[in-house]
């Protein structure tokens, strides 16, 4: 499988190349040349099919053409090593609990699937000393940080915005050591995302550093989260659920919603994709207006998707332009909504109080867009519950007057030594003590 740029002025890549450059040489971001479409008997035997044997699938597909079988198996086994329950919250609506793996997000999957898969493309080149450049809002970092812990030859470079981040969400990244340092950036989300393009773009700082990204720019990174969807379709199948099927996403760097969009390339009957935004609603006034127009993120209680200027937004356009409308074939397959941080919480209160159940308030967005939506009777709707609400404790037991339990793997985050190195949104500065390593 060959690889092209999203704004298709550098040359075609192979999927090593892809993975360890992360970004194409004209900035633009890497997409497959073809999306292998997988037969209905397929698919429809999934619903007897493990989570883990859904992924090889689903991996093979996208990748067996550049990786051995045997080792493609081994890397989908090392990273799921955990399970993705479907909850039945009530009526016709489901939620997919995304929190199960080691730092309880869902981006457990795409992290540890693309440590896997850089580790073994630099071992079999002999490369060594890999610099991986990563932004987060929140989850990236912590998912990224211990999916790459203790590789030999890759060092991880979480830059992340101070003050922004849940401190559970900052103790899962900056605690670890090792071949992990945590950059703690004066700025926000998009200022981080900038300084991690910017330096892809520098020769210096190249000649210097081999550089990759783990963000969801990078292609292995947010390709296989496209198995959850595909899991969570053949347990609705199994159960007579999955036609006229409506998949909510939080959204914020609109690389889940990305993969989601590569599944139903692929095949996967979805009726329709639902985009929750919270106040930083680039996504959503474009699908209202036809025009994208970044602009500043803004903190909420949502800060996953505290994103101003979503990267993945060209691949949605690149993977809709084959259409004489693009825009209005988007609109027709993805609709939206946006929340504010009263929403959030109302949505929190109410499920709690009406169902038991505690959503995070990334989740609590991707349910309320998928009530808004209003799925009809013959429809299913599907939401995505995209880490465990502990995470954000403070924000979750203020709104809902309780005291949330921390599970087992994050307490043991809060035991370590925060180890994080203060710097400014300025590339200079940043480049500056990039070079000194």
């Amino acid at each position: 499988m060959k690889y092209y740029s999203t704004n298709k002025d550098a040359p075609m890549a192979s999927l090593k190349r892809a993975v360890i450059k992360g970004l194409a040489g004209d900035k633009g971001l890497y997409m497959p040349e073809n999306i292998d479409l997988l037969k209905d008997f397929v698919i429809g035997e999934m619903k007897d099919m493990s989570f883990r044997e859904i992924a090889c699938t689903v991996a093979e597909a996208l990748f067996g053409d550049d990786v051995d079988m045997d080792i493609l198996h081994q890397i989908v086994a090392d990273t799921l090593s955990f399970d993705t329950p479907v909850v039945h919250l009530h009526d016709n609506i489901y939620c997919l609990e995304l929190f199960h793996g080691p730092t309880l997000a869902f981006k457990d999957v795409g992290a540890r699937f693309m440590a896997r898969l850089l580790a073994y493309f630099i071992d079999k080149e002999g490369v060594k000393d890999v610099n991986v450049l990563v932004a987060t809002s929140g989850d990236t970092g912590s998912a990224v940080a211990n999916g790459f812990l203790g590789v030999d030859g890759i060092r991880v470079y979480v830059l992340y915005p101070k003050g922004k981040v849940s401190p559970i969400q900052e103790c899962q990244f900056t605690t670890l050591g090792q071949n992990i340092t945590a950059l703690e950036i004066d700025g926000t989300f998009d200022d981080c995302q900038a300084l991690v393009k910017a330096a892809f773009m520098d020769e210096e700082m190249n000649e210097h550093s081999k550089l990759t990204s783990a963000n969801s720019i990078n292609i292995a990174r947010f390709l296989p989260q496209s198995f959850y969807y595909f899991y969570a379709y053949a347990q609705l199948d199994k159960i007579g659920k999955a036609d006229q099927l409506l998949i909510s996403v939080p959204s914020g760097n609109l690389g889940n919603l990305t993969a989601g969009l590569f599944a139903h390339w692929m095949g996967l009957p979805v009726k329709r994709f639902i985009a929750a935004n919270n106040l930083n609603d680039v996504f959503f006034q474009y699908l209202q207006t036809g025009a994208y127009t970044p602009r500043p993120s803004i903190s909420t209680p949502a800060n996953a998707m505290d994103v101003g200027d979503p990267s993945n937004f060209a691949r949605i356009l690149d993977l809709f332009s084959i259409y004489p409308n693009p825009y209005a074939s988007i609109c027709k397959r993805i609709s939206g909504h946006r929340y504010g941080n009263s929403d959030i919480a109302s949505a929190m209160r109410s499920v709690y109080r009406q169902y038991g159940y505690i959503l995070d308030p990334h989740g609590a967005c991707g349910y309320q867009a998928l009530v808004d939506d209003a799925p009809a009777k013959n429809e299913s709707g599907l939401f995505l519950e995209t880490a465990h609400p502990a995470k954000f404790k403070q924000t979750v037991d203020d709104i809902l007057g309780i005291d949330i339990e921390i599970p087992a793997k994050l307490q043991a985050f809060l035991q370590g030594e925060k180890q994080s190195i203060p710097l400014g949104k300025d590339f200079a500065g940043f480049k500056n003590y990039f070079l000194r390593q």
